[in-house]
């Protein structure tokens, strides 16, 4: 199994547009964080400080609805991101993220984040158009999957 990072961000959709050479760089301002099967990578309503891609294991993915109730949104695999809102929005934390399997990610923090954008903004425009691409899939699937739940007025 490779320890590298950059190795990992190769197969992550935000990152596909980046050579080596630009995911090496990135390494200094990411680190490893590895979570047991049940563990809470973050809880909704958490403060948003960082984003995560994930090396390895399953994550799933959950919201409160009206009702109090625990619904789970999706699960997360090898080369999926999640909480890439944080280093926009700065807000908290839509949903709740578990670990369904031990798993272990790539992260990066707000503060890494900018630093990438002082030291290399170039580099660091890419992860935004990396970002806002995820995100705009994202928002496309979610428009798609509301269409099933609304009724249709004539």
């Amino acid at each position: 199994m490779s320890t590298r990072i950059s190795d990992y961000l190769a197969d992550v959709p935000i990152f596909s547009g980046f050579d080596a050479a630009e995911r090496i760089a990135l390494e200094k301002f990411m680190f490893f964080n590895r979570v047991a099967a049940g563990e809470l990578v973050f809880k909704e309503g958490d403060k948003g400080d960082f984003v995560c891609f994930v090396a390895s294991g399953v994550l799933e993915v959950s919201k409160l609805n009206r009702q109090g109730q625990v619904v789970v949104i999706t699960t997360l695999g090898k080369g999926s991101s999640l909480g890439e809102m944080s280093l926009i929005d700065q807000l908290t934390r839509s949903a709740t993220v578990k670990a369904k399997t031990t798993a272990s990610m790539v992260v990066m923090t707000r503060k890494g984040f900018d630093m990438v954008l002082k030291m290399h903004p170039e580099t660091g425009i890419k992860i935004l158009k990396g970002i806002a691409s995820q995100l705009s899939i994202n928002l496309r699937s979610t428009s798609d999957r509301l269409t099933e739940f609304t009724p249709q007025l004539i």
